[in-house]
Formats: structure tokens, C-alpha cells, sequence
């Protein structure tokens, strides 16, 4: 019978096959022939002191098998189905649409930019070039804001809902296995478009649509029920029913809501800079040695605390990563990070963010449900105000940042459009910056080395999490005042990466389906 046993090893040992059978074969008390195999189901590393692996093995003998080993999904073929519209291709739209052919349900998937590899040809031009497309760049376009800005999965809220089956879906189109192995999964920037086109094709292919350079400018109402959807291109759209999956800088269709009289509230969000370090000082600090060496991957840390009683927290940390530009604007700086699934470059990068609260903003709109739309964009304009043009940021080494003090230079970063050098800590608002001081402080009691000039700080991380949430029914999902239509991801407020974003997408269309009786 199939043994599951805990290890914990050094990281050497972790990589040593002799070690381990060895390992096994004395905690069975048996001899390393009798073992047939064995494979790893789990695996963490903990650095508190020194620095281990935690390992779940599943062991088999001869006449066994590993259980569970590859999983397979119930594609349907939807030609002749009920059909859905799905605004958004990002994780929460695309992984709609895998549920919608699961069910039964034909998924008509439109999306405002363009194909993965026309988005890969803008975001190039975003970094060599300075040119920013407003329609393709690393939040809009095929597969999401996650796509091209790291791929990381976060999955420690277990009551989202099927964690597990997101990224079996996810490793069925083309992710690596690992992703269901390790704690801290990451599939990387160089790895999701392609598995972002699979499952396009996988839609196409089973009767469903997907068109790009299609986006939604109103929708049409009666009796407060959505019977179509108008586009740009003046295509019309059909429909009772609607999955918005949009993303969080899809600012206009908050407007187009609001015409429409959907109901919608302002929420708490959170805003901050991008903090970047050399990589091999976080592989110090975490890992409590000189050298990573050839068996640990580039370290990652993750910092919360609170500062008045609001949350200070790192947020999308990336080791071996670099720090791009996520602006959707021209007159705007928006900064996110990346890491390729190597993530071997010198840097590592993290979000410092601080929790808003719907009172610090209300002043900043007349319409009170987006004025923190409205404080979110005030601060990303300031931002492009300190730099010197284009898409440069404004930087500032972080120690001079803590200390409130001018910076003379800056050191080597990772940010390809290019920094300048700014007084961030005179310009950044003050119930911004005034909690980042003191949590870096903080931080860097917890990870002595922390605060460092070496380190710099880059403007802004706005795009953390939506500030307005559209209303929607506890129970069916639907929006509580425009029947047929199901916000959902993080544009509606619920969510906040590709994993919960994903869930929420699946979840919507559960309860369609049930509407529909499929």
C-alpha cells in the first residue's frame, strides 16, 4: 500500500535521491530495493533558523501505482449551447469560460486588447521605446494583468473555494507540476502566455468565441435586465446573460455602470510604493548565509504589520525579479514587478503597500462611490508630475527615504524604461508615507539589513486592489440591480490575484448553470 511520509532535510539532501531512499527505506524499516519509487506531493522551506525543506513523500512498492497522478477535465462540446458573454481575458474571464465548457455552457469571451503575442510586441515597446498603447500593455490584453507581471499564485485562503483545481487547470495547459507541489507556487512570466494560448484554443476548438480588440462602451438595458452589449467597434452583442471579469484598471466601466445604475460602494484599498533589493542581501538576511548556493531558490520574504491601526504589508514579492511599468495611461506612473520562472536576475522586488479607508479619500469626488478612483489616479498623475518624462519613475534609495533626506544617485536597478531620482518622502502623501517610514523601521528589526541604501524605492504600486466594489447577490452572484449580470475577479471588488480571481470566475458560472439548469 502507498505510503505518504513527512522529511525534513537540508536543502543538499532535499536533491539527493541515494539520501532519500535511504531516508525512507530506514524510517520502513525496509532495504532500498523494495522501494519502487517515490514522489514528492509537498514541498516548503523554512528559514527560521537553519535553513530546511519539508517534504511529503508518497511511496510505492513494486505491483503499485502513484495515486491520482494525472487528473483529466469533461470538455464539452458547446456549438449549439446556452450562450454567455465574458468581458475580460484574464484569469477570472478565462477560467469562466473552462467552467462554461464544463457545463455545457457556450462562453463568447471579449477582450479589449490583443492577442498574447501582439500584448508581448506592446510591453516590448513599453521598455525599449517608452511607448505606451493605453489598450495593450501589462494590465490589458489576453491572459491579465498576471500574465507578463510574474505569475505568482497565491493559494493560502482555503475558503475561496478549489484551490487544487485551479492549478490542476493550470498544469493540464501547460504549467509545471511543481505548482501543485510547492507552498509558494510561480509559473513565471515567460511561461503563462503559452498556457494562456492553450486555453484559448481549448475554447475555440469546443465551439466557443474569443475576440480581441473588442471592448464594451455600454449595454443595453430593459426592464432592469441586460439583453445586449455595445462595442467600440460597433458590434452588438446579444445576451441575457453577462460574466464582467474586467480587472481593476478597467476605470470605464465603472462610469458605464454608473450610467446604467448598477450599484456599486467605495472600499477599502491599498496603495504604496515598489521596494527593490539586490537579491543576494535578501538571500543573506533569509537564509542566514553567505551564499544561496545551488539547492534554494532566490529568497522571498513577507512583511505585515500595523502602523495606527492600519495594515502595512509587502505585497507580490518577487525574488529575481525586475520592476516594469503597469501604467494604462499617459500621464500616469504605475509601477508592479515580475519574475521569470528561472527568477535569476540580480534583484528582488516587493510592493510596501498601506490599507486606505473610504474616509481618507471621500473629498476627492463628488460622486463619494469613486472618489477613491479618483485619489488613486490623483496619486499615479503626481507620480508622472516627479518624473522627467515618458515613462520614467521617481526613485529614491530607501534609507534616504526613512531618514527623509535628498539621495545622491542612484544604484543599479532592474526598471528597463529608467529611473530619477525624486524626493519621494516630500511628495508622497503623508498618510502614505508617514506609515512606511515607521513599518520599514519595523521591518527591518524583523530582517536586520532591510533599510539600506542599496535599496531603493520606486513610485507608485497603486493597483494593488480595486477601491469600489459592484454589488452582487451573497447567494447567486448576480448583480443586485441589473439582472444577468455577474461581476466577478478583482475589478468587481472580490478578489485579488490569479488563483481567488480564477475561483470567482468558476464560482459565477456555477451559478449560472444552475440558473440555466445545465
Amino acid at each position: 500500500m502507498n505510503k505518504k511520509l513527512d522529511f525534513i532535510f537540508s536543502p543538499e539532501q532535499s536533491f539527493n535521491k541515494k539520501y532519500i531512499l535511504t531516508a525512507i527505506a530506514e524510517k520502513l524499516n525496509v532495504q532500498i530495493e523494495d522501494i519502487k519509487d517515490y514522489r514528492v506531493l509537498r514541498r516548503s522551506i523554512d528559514a527560521r533558523k537553519s535553513v530546511k525543506y519539508n517534504l511529503r513523500l508518497e511511496i510505492i512498492f513494486e505491483g503499485e501505482e502513484f495515486s491520482d497522478e494525472k487528473v483529466e477535465f469533461d470538455f464539452k462540446n458547446v456549438n449549439n449551447s446556452h450562450q454567455v458573454i465574458i468581458v475580460g481575458a484574464g484569469p477570472a474571464g478565462y477560467f469562466a469560460a473552462l467552467n462554461c465548457l464544463q457545463k455545457g455552457i457556450k462562453p463568447i469571451v471579449i477582450e479589449r486588447g490583443k492577442t498574447i503575442d501582439e500584448r508581448k510586441q506592446d510591453i516590448a515597446l513599453i521598455n525599449d521605446e517608452q511607448f505606451l498603447n493605453p489598450e495593450s500593455n501589462y494590465a490589458f490584453g489576453e491572459g491579465g494583468a498576471g500574465t507578463y507581471s510574474d505569475g505568482k499564485l497565491y493559494v493560502r485562503n482555503k475558503k475561496r473555494g478549489d484551490n487544487l483545481k485551479v492549478l490542476q487547470l493550470l498544469s493540464y495547459f501547460g504549467a509545471p507540476n511543481n505548482i501543485i507541489i510547492d507552498a509558494n507556487p510561480h509559473i513565471g512570466g515567460d511561461k503563462l502566455p503559452a498556457i494562456m494560448k492553450n486555453i484559448r484554443a481549448k475554447i475555440i476548438d469546443c465551439g466557443g468565441e474569443v475576440h480581441f480588440n473588442t471592448k464594451i462602451v455600454d449595454f443595453i438595458v430593459k426592464n432592469n435586465s441586460i439583453k445586449s452589449l455595445i462595442c467600440e467597434n460597433g458590434k452588438e452583442f446579444i445576451t441575457n446573460n453577462v460574466i464582467l471579469a474586467t480587472g481593476q484598471s478597467a476605470r470605464d466601466i465603472y462610469e458605464i455602470l454608473q450610467n446604467r445604475n448598477v450599484s456599486f460602494q467605495e472600499k477599502s484599498f491599498a496603495m504604496g510604493v515598489r521596494i527593490e533589493h539586490p537579491q543576494v542581501l535578501i538571500d543573506s538576511i533569509q537564509y542566514k548565509r553567505k551564499e544561496r548556493g545551488d539547492f534554494l531558490p532566490a529568497a522571498t520574504y513577507n512583511l505585515a504589520t500595523q502602523i495606527e491601526k492600519r495594515y502595512v504589508n509587502s505585497f507580490c514579492m518577487c525574488p529575481g525579479g525586475t520592476i516594469v511599468n503597469a501604467s494604462t495611461n499617459a500621464n500616469q506612473i504605475v509601477v508592479n514587478g515580475t519574475s521569470e520562472s528561472s527568477r535569476n536576475s540580480p534583484y528582488a522586488n516587493s510592493g510596501i503597500v498601506v490599507e486606505l479607508r473610504p474616509e481618507d479619500f471621500a473629498n476627492y469626488s463628488e460622486n463619494k462611490k469613486l472618489s477613491g478612483l479618483e485619489f488613486q489616479k490623483t496619486l499615479e498623475q503626481m507620480t508622472y508630475q516627479n518624473s522627467a518624462s515618458g515613462l520614467r519613475a521617481p526613485a529614491q534609495r530607501l534609507s534616504d527615504f526613512v531618514k527623509g533626506r535628498i539621495s545622491h544617485g542612484l544604484p543599479k536597478n532592474s526598471y528597463y524604461p529608467g529611473l530619477i531620482n525624486s524626493p519621494v518622502h516630500f511628495w508622497l502623501p503623508e498618510i502614505i508615507s508617514s506609515k512606511l517610514k515607521i513599518a520599514f523601521k519595523e521591518f527591518d528589526k524583523r530582517m536586520k539589513g532591510f533599510v539600506t541604501n542599496e535599496a531603493i524605492i520606486v513610485g507608485v504600486e497603486s493597483r494593488v486592489s480595486s477601491p469600489i466594489q459592484i454589488i452582487r447577490d451573497k447567494e447567486t452572484l448576480e448583480s443586485v440591480s441589473l439582472k444577468g449580470l455577474y461581476p466577478c475577479g478583482e475589478g468587481a471588488g472580490y478578489t485579488g490575484g490569479i488563483v481567488s480571481s480564477a475561483i470567482d470566475g468558476m464560482q459565477v458560472v456555477k451559478s449560472i448553470a444552475a440558473k440555466l439548469n445545465t
